[in-house]
């Protein structure tokens, strides 16, 4: 293997093990094509990382370097990690992904919303926004978000059709996370998970660390929803949509569908738990450990519901907060699950290679899922497997 820091005036550092040095070439042509202010890449096998890279700046300026240790928010790449949490919680006996939300939860299940928690995290729950408005200050304060969502009239048939929940996926499930333990998602991640392997992966971003976060560079066009539809409308399209993202507050909220900050070298380790069975080499100690069962993997990624999805403008198979490759945007596999971020980040993790692999960036594309550079670069990984 080969561990270098690059003297490239793009790349600041690599670890290309002997084979993956194709990757390193995708990753540099995406800056030669204009794609990239600053990227991270990396990839796991076994949960060992193979290939790790950063390149460009932090800043849009172009004077401050991303490095190791620049976080990026991933927006909805944070979600499998958010499912995670809570299928740990399964493992220790407090809750059931098979039981009504109602049983800890009993306000969310008004107006006919009375899904399982696995329908709530496959987006079924019907709520994937609000459609009167609300003042958008209200989603940097979680409980009482949650408060609100759970009185909200579902816009179909809960449990009949999945509707992409962009942000209202996160406070189901801190909701959930907190009614079942007494402590926040953001919290048990950081002192459970986290903190004791060093993996740098925040949901609810401690002022000492903001001046680490890479500088965002928003898209220059809106994706394409297709037909704008009232769900569309409710999840993406009105004044209160979503909260001012970027600043301090929004950073220290712990919002488990839409702001959880890494590196690319942390979210594929997180990632690797669904490769390998829900074990994760720790950082720390570098030897793996059990993060979740396999059974608990297995309720993640079993497909849940399979449709052309309400919100989203194409087909979707859904896992319980994590989607199953069915339009091919993670590699070859269709059996690979993964998660796509606003603007271009994304993760996947493919269990019959025992292969992870993460994408994170800070200058945005439209893109929903399928980012031209990170497809580039998840072809370029497998043809080097």
């Amino acid at each position: 293997m080969t561990d270098q820091i690059a003297t490239d005036a793009i790349l600041t550092h690599s670890y290309i093990s002997p084979g993956f040095e194709p990757v390193a070439e995708v990753f540099l042509d995406n800056f030669a094509d204009g794609g990239e202010i600053g990227a991270g890449f990396c990839a796991t096998l076994d949960g060992e990382v193979v290939i790790e890279l950063t390149g460009g700046h932090a800043d849009r300026g172009g004077t401050r370097p991303w490095d190791t240790r620049t976080l990026v928010p991933v927006y909805s790449t944070t979600k499998p990690v958010a499912a995670m949490m809570l299928a740990r919680l399964q493992d220790q006996g407090l809750l059931s992904f098979d039981e009504p939300i109602g049983r800890l939860w009993p306000e969310f299940t008004a107006h006919g919303k009375d899904v399982t928690i696995a329908q709530a995290l496959s987006h079924q729950a019907g709520v994937p926004g609000f459609v009167n408005p609300i003042d958008p200050a209200l989603w940097l304060d979680p409980p009482a978000l949650a408060a609100a969502l759970a009185q909200e009239t579902p816009m179909w048939p809960p449990a009949t059709a999945s509707g992409y929940h962009p942000l209202t996926f996160g406070y189901i499930a801190g909701e959930l996370f907190v009614r079942a333990t007494g402590v926040t998602l953001g919290t048990h991640l950081r002192e459970a998970v986290c903190g004791p392997t060093g993996t740098d992966f925040w949901i609810g971003l401690p002022l000492a660390e903001h001046e680490r976060c890479a500088e965002i560079k928003k898209p220059l066009a809106a994706p394409d929803l297709s037909a704008i539809t009232p769900e569309r409308r409710a999840a993406f399209l009105t004044k209160w949509a979503a909260p001012d993202r970027g600043g301090a507050a929004w950073r220290q909220a712990e919002l488990p569908a839409a702001n959880g900050h890494g590196t690319a070298r942390a979210v594929a380790l997180l990632y690797s738990v669904f490769a390998n069975g829900g074990r994760m080499v720790s950082e720390t100690s570098g030897v793996p450990v059990q993060v979740l069962s396999p059974q608990a993997v297995a309720t993640i990624t079993t497909p849940q519901i399979a449709n052309d999805d309400r919100v989203l403008p194409f087909f979707c198979t859904w896992g319980a907060g994590i989607m199953i490759n069915s339009h091919g945007k993670y590699g070859p596999n269709p059996s690979t699950v993964g998660h796509s971020g606003w603007g271009g980040s994304c993760a996947l993790a493919d269990p019959d290679r025992a292969l992870s692999a993460a994408y994170v960036m800070n200058r945005q594309s439209n893109a929903l899922i399928g980012d031209p550079r990170a497809n580039r670069l998840v072809a370029a990984l497998y043809g080097c497997l």
